[in-house]
């Protein structure tokens, strides 16, 4: 193991898909599996006992399932650097925005090549929301404009400074720190900077979450694309 090493749980009921991942995550020098779980209450487990870095969570488990367990996960003080990555099928999309409510850190298709896996748990090791691909934008779009119709209306954005607001909304889009400072004309540490102080502000876990709060205030908008 090296110094950066990232430490990974997996959590899913099926044994071969464990198996499959961690056959492909042990031959990496940089990730380094140490734990495995069948259900979201052994996921919970492992995390105390071992503080992993990341967590790759299934949804549907037997018992607690995984939506579940992330939430639980991210209100256990000493836990709070947990990333949970979530796995997903095509038909458990409509999950993936409770996942991203309840601390997750983005989400990956189970059908995604080795390297796309490899990429996202690093991307979300390093404190980054797995939120480019499309379908993300799409399904938060989708379900929070449902839900925001139900909502009661509130400010959160006062508390904000309107280059934080600026910076929010290009978090809400996908973008990386120094997509923003790119668009801003900010360095990516200055980028990076507004984009912790904006967290601390709404009281956001992650980037996960400030993407959820951008589409809830309606500060990008939750049309899906054309």
């Amino acid at each position: 193991m090296t110094s950066t090493t990232v430490r990974v749980v997996l959590a899913d009921d099926q044994v071969l898909v464990r198996t499959g991942f961690r056959v492909l995550l042990d031959v990496e020098d940089d990730i380094d599996v140490v734990g495995e779980a069948a259900n979201g209450a052994e996921a919970i487990e492992r995390c105390r006992e071992s503080r992993p870095d990341v967590v790759l969570m299934d949804i549907r488990m037997p018992g607690l399932d995984g939506i579940e367990a992330t939430r639980r996960i991210a209100a256990i003080p000493g836990l709070e650097r947990v990333k949970v990555l979530i796995l997903t099928t095509y038909d458990t999309e409509e999950y993936v925005f409770d996942a991203l409510e309840a601390g997750a850190s983005g989400f990956l298709l189970k059908d995604a090549g080795p390297q796309e896996l490899l990429h996202a748990i690093r991307v979300v090791a390093a404190g980054e929301a797995l939120l480019a691909p499309k379908i993300t934008r799409r399904l938060i779009a989708q379900f929070t404009a449902v839900r925001a119709a139900h909502q009661v209306a509130e400010d959160r954005l006062g508390v904000l400074t309107q280059r934080e607001r600026e910076v929010l909304a290009l978090v809400g889009t996908g973008r990386s720190n120094a997509e923003i400072g790119a668009e801003l004309s900010l360095s990516p540490a200055t980028a990076k900077t507004h984009v912790s102080r904006a967290m601390i502000k709404l009281g956001a876990r992650d980037r996960a979450q400030l993407v959820v709060i951008a589409y809830q205030t309606g500060l990008v908008s939750a049309r899906p694309p054309a």
